[in-house]
């Protein structure tokens, strides 16, 4: 087993939103020390400098710290962090380090870093996000042509990127079954139900995650409006649009930002979960998480028809495009009787069975190690400290 060190640039910092980076990262930190490097972050006055954390074992992450107000991986950024490559290198080791890239943008950075081999996994088309910055796509351009294994988060990325590179895999993302399921119905060691919605009158719809431009305001409305006794629950960051265009009504509840570990307790408390996305350039591509999370917790879905939903689950989960015809499958997934309700069940829980992040990150370590080796031929009778 080779054992190298991998230094990942991410778009997303550790602390945000628990999703792919965290499940894939800390489990190859079983077998890798890794060092994850956020967007650099303003302060005043300083001299650029590292900011270290230690989230979870063998990871650090390292946030820049900056005089620069520009945004993200901003060419000044670039310039404020590139004389602290030394400094991380050198932590990293002496060891044949691999590259792992979530954002473009710090390309330029890696290539200080001269690595042995450079992961891409292109969990989402960040070109199409607001806000994005307009050299991002010449950036990836780069990033595709020296990435020696590249991965996608869901078959529509896939679809969109296989003709760009010779190494391409699909990896949808997948699910902590475990975790999730102590949400499921009847389940003795489910946590106590927050305070915050247990006071809340059934039935109750719900949706966790980032609350966005990918979120569809219109749909939210709509259902609210057409079913004041319904409580609908939305926990999450509120981030790139500003909270005051949030549809208001006295049954829609913004609970905020909750830990991955609190998820389930809130999952446990609704009756139906909800995928709300828009269906706009920001979703095209996207392979939402939480699908498969609210499969675990054996809960009925309902989506708007975005690809990686409604293509692989169309039979399992209920979908709606327009305001009327979401509210028409909440509708439905609320009425369902126990035979339509046991047979999602029973494909839900054979979904799970072939999937797991754990397996996941196993996979797309061997592809990785087997890119380095190809690179480096020589390092086959080493193994790394």
């Amino acid at each position: 087993m080779h054992h190298y060190p991998i230094v990942a640039f991410s778009h997303l910092r550790w602390n945000f939103v628990y999703q792919r980076p965290q499940h894939l990262l800390s489990r190859l930190a079983a077998r890798h020390p890794v060092f994850f490097v956020e967007e650099p972050e303003f302060l005043a006055g300083c001299e650029p400098h590292w900011e270290r954390s230690t989230p979870e074992r063998n990871v650090t992450v390292f946030r820049p710290r900056t005089p620069s107000q520009a945004p993200g991986f901003h060419h000044e950024q670039l310039a404020a962090m590139l004389p602290l490559l030394p400094e991380l290198r050198a932590e990293a080791g002496d060891e044949e380090l691999v590259a792992w890239h979530y954002t473009p943008l710090a390309l330029p950075l890696t290539e200080r870093l001269a690595p042995a081999a450079v992961v891409y996994d292109c969990m989402d088309e960040l070109s199409l996000f607001q806000g994005a910055p307009p050299e991002l796509l010449e950036r990836e351009a780069a990033l595709i042509a020296r990435a020696d294994v590249m991965f996608t988060g869901g078959p529509s990325l896939f679809r969109a990127k296989r003709d760009r590179h010779s190494n391409v895999h699909c990896f949808p993302s997948s699910v902590d079954a475990a975790h999730f399921g102590r949400a499921r119905p009847g389940r003795a060691n489910r946590q106590a139900e927050p305070i915050d919605q247990a006071e809340l009158s059934r039935p109750r719809l719900g949706f966790y995650g980032v609350i966005d431009e990918r979120f569809d305001l219109e749909v939210v409305e709509a259902l609210a409006d057409a079913h004041p006794e319904w409580q609908l629950v939305f926990v999450g960051p509120v981030v790139k649009i500003d909270s005051a265009v949030l549809p208001r009504r006295p049954n829609i509840h913004y609970l905020g930002q909750r830990s991955y570990e609190e998820l389930p307790a809130y999952l446990a408390g609704w009756d139906v979960c909800l995928l709300p996305f828009a269906q706009n350039d920001a979703t095209r591509f996207i392979s939402p998480t939480k699908t498969l999370e609210y499969m675990a917790a054996e809960r009925p879905i309902v989506s708007t028809p975005i690809a990686d939903v409604a293509q692989p689950y169309g039979d399992l989960v209920y979908l709606g495009g327009s305001p009327a015809e979401f509210v028409a499958a909440c509708e439905a997934a609320l009425g369902a009787d126990q035979v339509e309700r046991a047979r999602h069940v029973a494909r839900m829980r054979a979904i799970l069975a072939g999937t797991s992040w754990d397996a996941t990150a196993g996979a797309m370590e061997k592809l990785m190690t087997e890119a380095l080796l190809r690179r480096r031929p020589d390092l086959h009778e080493r193994t790394f400290a």
